[in-house]
């Protein structure tokens, strides 16, 4: 089998997709608050910045720019993914679950892509801000209340 090496570039912006387990439910939604403190106090240990962030019933898509020296998106996800399992009910556990020391409340992985110019920038933001409208959600993405885009159209970055 083979292992998938992720990228190493500090400083780096990264957009990231991050999926429940069990797809369907409406879990971080539903959780949003211990979802939003997982992430702020990771960021409080762990610097970077939010760029795009929107979080979907059960998954969620995000766009970070890291800190100058530092390339460990990895180790936040996890710390992040950790801080919110311990918050909710312990789920059904395969062996492997509990071996792991896993709640199975995530995938295992999360798929990334490391930004390369503005343009592929410019999309990812996009893509996560219209996530909710691509799922039916809302009809505008500023309608979608657990996303950034508020911040972003009061600052002027996202029409």
């Amino acid at each position: 089998m083979s292992r998938y090496i992720r990228p190493k570039v500090p400083g780096a912006s990264v957009f990231f997709t991050v999926n429940l387990a069990a797809r369907g439910g409406g879990l971080l939604v539903e959780r949003i608050d211990a979802l939003r403190e997982a992430v702020f106090k990771t960021r409080a240990e762990r610097r970077f910045y939010i760029d795009a962030w929107v979080v979907m019933p059960d998954h969620m898509h995000a766009v970070w720019t890291l800190p100058p020296g530092d390339s460990d998106y990895a180790r936040r996800w996890q710390v992040i993914k950790a801080r919110f399992s311990r918050s909710v009910p312990k789920r059904d556990q395969r062996r492997s679950h509990v071996t792991r020391r896993e709640r199975a409340v995530w995938q295992r992985r999360f798929w990334e892509h490391h930004i390369r110019d503005a343009e592929s920038y410019r999309a990812a933001i996009t893509y996560c801000y219209m996530n909710p409208v691509k799922h039916g959600f809302v009809q505008y993405a500023e309608e979608w209340p657990y996303s950034s885009v508020d911040r972003d159209i009061a600052c002027g970055r996202w029409s």
